[in-house]
């Protein structure tokens, strides 16, 4: 029995099946005017205040991969649409357009690209119906990586994880003899002080990497789905691993050559390192349980 499959057919598809998304534009005109007239002023202010910085850089990766997804399952799942609940979808409209207009007013990206979203589902669900957004629940959920998460969702999770790795940092080079100490999230190394911030320990590269990671795993073992969810899970601590290791290479940087050097070039570079080691991480992970994916796929057969 194979371990795993591919997601699709790759040889069903092509440019003809964009043909009833053409038809559809040219029979709906007003409504992907409308469509057009929410989403691209809203996803040019996601590209433009976030997907320009460290933590949202991921931005158009997922956008373009995730419009892949929807693409190549979209053959799989038409035959399942049927037009939604009209009067379902008009109560759902009421509930979420005042709230897009009011971020939108405010100019609060981070509520307005989910917002936007949720307006994009409503009209799916009232076009195609819930069997097949339901068909297509991890394109659909893989999309919402591409809009930044609200500050306070952010200074919640990073300030734990923050002083949790600057501590341990602290710790482990205070016992290999390097003249090190620290307070929550600010570290003094010689005669230097660092404030380890967001981008360095946080959730920025955390959910970068649970982007990157759940694709591969989608992709890869959507089939054995009891060993996707256990590799999923094995995306956080490789993310804080990686962390870590920057957050060391930082500190180590500024005690050897200096501030300037540790906030410039070699921070960036630091930080694209991380990222690299962490993408390898999963793929390490992956290659290491082998073994339990051929026993889950063996079970998974057996009954």
């Amino acid at each position: 029995m194979a371990e795993s499959r591919p997601v699709g057919d790759h040889g069903r598809y092509g440019l003809a099946d964009l043909l009833p998304l053409l038809a559809f534009v040219r029979r709906f005109w007003p409504l992907a005017i409308g469509v057009a007239a929410v989403v691209v002023p809203t996803l040019y202010g996601v590209a433009t205040q976030n997907w320009t910085t460290e933590q949202g850089a991921h931005g158009p990766i997922v956008l373009a991969t995730a419009l892949w997804l929807f693409w190549r399952r979209w053959g799989e799942v038409r035959s399942l649409a049927r037009p939604g609940d009209t009067r379902l979808a008009a109560l759902a409209y009421l509930v979420v357009a005042p709230l897009y207009m009011v971020a939108r007013i405010i100019n609060v990206i981070e509520v307005e690209g989910f917002m936007m979203y949720g307006l994009l589902l409503i009209t799916a669900y009232w076009l195609i119906g819930w069997q097949p957004l339901r068909a297509m629940w991890f394109p659909v959920f893989y999309m919402l990586f591409i809009f930044p998460p609200p500050d306070t969702v952010v200074a919640m999770v990073t300030q734990p994880l923050k002083i949790g790795i600057s501590q341990t940092a602290i710790d482990l080079l205070h016992g290999l003899g390097y003249p090190i100490a620290g307070s929550g999230v600010m570290i003094i190394i010689g005669q230097y002080q660092l404030l380890i911030a967001a981008a360095c320990a946080g959730l920025n590269s955390l959910i970068s990497l649970s982007a990157i990671g759940l694709f591969y795993v989608y992709i890869r073992h959507n089939a054995n789905w009891r060993y996707a969810l256990l590799l999923m899970l094995a995306i956080v601590p490789v993310a804080i691993l990686a962390n870590f290791i920057r957050v060391l290479a930082l500190i180590l940087i500024t005690h050897y050559l200096g501030d300037e050097a540790a906030q410039g070039f070699l921070h960036t570079f630091s930080g694209i390192t991380m990222f690299l080691f962490s993408v390898l991480g999963i793929f390490a992970v992956d290659a290491l349980a082998s073994p339990l994916r051929r026993r889950l796929a063996r079970g998974g057969g057996g009954r």
